[in-house]
């Protein structure tokens, strides 16, 4: 299942849109704009002659930018942190002109995020449709690049996990949560291999000196792939849920048995690892994030986790099980997020949201890639 042809964020502005359910993905957002304005403002650096007309121009790409106002928020933080240094080096900011580019897969609503950009806004956009697994931007042409809640997605699923004679055969199971090592094994292998080529992919298209900030969910280094919250709430949540709609005869079990999340939640020290194969890249900037309690209200509310599941999954589901069977699933969802979370013990993905980490990373390319 290539993520090229395989599915976005729920588009429009509904009740059960992303944009109306991405508040979760905003408040952490939110945590690390200290981060990201800090990062930017010592790790920049700025033209020897800010005046020459080739360094005018400031190119910002937000990859896997979804829809809604967490997007325009974070480019709008990058671009007055990049003025505040200009500012503070005695460099008129005003000669700075900035250009914009939002990206995400071919099926995102770029309409409906074109509408929700400032009409006053000091800067000039543009969508730019693809997955960011692959190149995007011509060679040297982005001084920041950012991606914020999406690098956990992968490109496909592991082909491993569809085959019924493979060892890893996923049967039963829409995430690698509680399945075998083979499915933790070929899950893991999926996402390092897609996260080499983001990684190589935007050396390219990084001016010298150019950063790449990402924000992404993690989990604490020292534990095992299945111990991620978020992974465990997807199975515990969706997963028996369409496993409880089998044995009612209302999904056929094989759909399920060929169903499985894109999805990988690596620890910091897996995805530096990654990122030191890349030979013109430095990891400059680690920090991890854990939640606030107050954000706890935020999935536990009766009504938000449910919409916040269905604004991140609905598309996937719908073209693998078809929309009646969609319908009917998202129908079913609140109950069953109900009964699970009135469980003794309840699930831990509900439990221990201060425990869920968010990894904060910032690159700086440092040599001329070929």
């Amino acid at each position: 299942m290539s993520m090229d042809s395989s599915f976005a964020m729920k588009g429009g502005d509904g009740p059960t849109s992303y944009s109306q359910n991405s508040s979760f993905q905003g408040s952490i957002s939110d945590q690390a704009k200290a981060l990201l304005v800090k990062g930017i403002q010592q790790n920049i650096v700025l033209p020897a002659d800010p005046n020459c007309t080739m360094h005018r121009t400031f190119r910002i790409a937000d990859l896997g930018c979804s829809v809604g106002s967490n997007t325009v928020a974070c480019v709008q933080t990058i671009m007055e942190a990049v003025k505040a240094k200009y500012k503070a080096e005695g460099i008129r900011p005003e000669t700075l002109e900035f250009q914009v580019f939002f990206n995400d897969q071919v099926s995102s609503d770029f309409n409906t995020l074109f509408q929700t950009l400032p009409q006053d806004r000091s800067y000039t956009v543009a969508g730019v449709p693809g997955s960011f697994h692959g190149k995007l931007f011509p060679k040297a042409s982005m001084n920041v690049m950012h991606s914020s809640m999406a690098l956990h997605w992968l490109s496909e699923v592991p082909k491993e996990v569809k085959g019924l004679e493979s060892p890893a055969w996923n049967k039963g199971k829409i995430t690698y949560s509680e399945s075998a090592p083979e499915v933790i094994e070929a899950f893991s292998s999926q996402f390092q291999r897609d996260l080499e080529e983001f990684f190589k992919q935007r050396s390219f298209e990084m001016v010298y000196n150019g950063l790449l900030i990402i924000l992404m969910p993690c989990r604490p280094d020292g534990t095992r792939p299945s111990e991620s919250l978020l992974v465990q709430g997807n199975e515990c949540f969706l997963g028996h849920l369409l496993v409880d709609m089998a044995k009612e005869g209302l999904v056929d079990e094989a759909l399920i048995d060929s169903f499985n999340m894109p999805v990988f939640v690596p620890t910091a020290a897996e995805v530096r690892e990654v990122a030191s194969k890349i030979e013109c890249l430095s990891v400059e900037v680690v920090k991890k994030i854990c939640l606030p309690r107050s954000l706890g209200a935020i999935t536990q509310h009766p009504r938000s986790l449910p919409r916040l599941l269905q604004a991140v999954t609905e598309d996937v589901v719908v073209k693998h099980f078809g929309p009646a069977t969609s319908d009917l699933f998202y129908s079913r969802l609140p109950k069953k997020i109900e009964e699970r979370s009135l469980a003794s013990p309840p699930p831990a993905c509900l439990v221990k949201l201060e425990e869920f980490e968010n990894l904060f990373m910032l690159l700086r390319k440092n040599a001329v890639s070929n």
